[in-house]
């Protein structure tokens, strides 16, 4: 049996044709290069306009097509239906501009700029920083204190999660799908699929991973996971393949019979 997935996935807007290429000089002009009507329109990179359109309204702040255009060497239309389908999915927005925002006469044309949406799925150096705070706890407290971190983070994602009470099989299975839920909450788009066969059970698929790049210095991250996942599901659990290790998902067997662990014990290990 295969639960559906907790996160919903939502398709990349549509991207729309453009018919020229661009180039960016050194000091940072936009201009049509002279080969462009030698370039298929189908091999040009949409994405890549669609970037510069972003990085633009990051650094204008607000903006309208025409300027966004004489920059990028592309028609205000052309322009504006990049704008619309950053719109549509919500990581830009139109507002009407301010009188002294006019410029020559007519209508004021509207401006654009980037939503709180939009500014977040741009790259940031959050791992970075992470890594860097941890290379610090562990020179401050060795790797102890680094075990201890990853623990008490792990521990305060499943918390509340209830764990299973006894072998029964179907008691582990709803285990792991609480654990399951607790992992998509905090971003690991988690799955689980009943295994049959000689293995038997079920596995915990984490199909993304929010602390991937950190977790390829520091292990302890993984490790904290599965020894907290085992805690919770009262039984030994192995994990088959990792994010960190090239694999498409994070997937951990747990077995549909296997002796019951004591989650005291390693609790107090962490405690102490």
């Amino acid at each position: 049996m295969t639960n559906p997935i907790r996160v919903a996935l939502v398709d990349p807007p549509r991207q729309l044709r453009h018919t020229g290429v661009v180039k960016i000089r050194p000091e940072g002009t936009v201009v049509p290069t002279e080969k462009a009507a030698a370039v298929p329109s189908s091999s040009v990179a949409d994405g890549d306009t669609r970037t510069a359109i972003v990085r633009l309204l990051l650094e204008s702040g607000t903006t309208t097509a025409s300027s966004i255009g004489e920059r990028l060497g592309l028609s205000a239309a052309g322009v504006r239906r990049h704008l619309d389908a950053l719109i549509e999915a919500g990581d830009a927005q139109a507002k009407s501009a301010a009188a002294w925002q006019q410029e020559g006469r007519g209508r004021p044309a509207k401006r654009y700029q980037l939503t709180a949406a939009g500014r977040a799925k741009l790259e940031h150096t959050y791992d970075d920083l992470a890594s860097a705070a941890m290379r610090a706890l562990r020179e401050i407290g060795g790797d102890d204190a680094v075990h201890t971190f990853a623990r008490r983070r792990i521990d305060t994602i499943l918390a509340g999660v209830a764990p299973a009470t006894t072998d029964d099989a179907d008691d582990v299975e709803a285990a792991a799908e609480r654990v399951a839920d607790a992992l998509s909450r905090a971003g690991y788009a988690t799955t689980t699929t009943q295994v049959r066969g000689p293995l038997g059970g079920v596995q915990i698929c984490q199909h993304h991973c929010p602390v991937s790049h950190v977790a390829e210095e520091f292990p302890e991250l993984c490790e904290a996971e599965q020894e907290a996942m085992a805690e919770v599901l009262g039984t030994h659990v192995q994990r088959l393949a990792t994010i960190v290790n090239g694999d498409c998902a994070c997937t951990t067997h747990v077995p549909a019979h296997s002796p019951r662990r004591d989650p005291s014990a390693s609790k107090r290990s962490v405690s102490q």
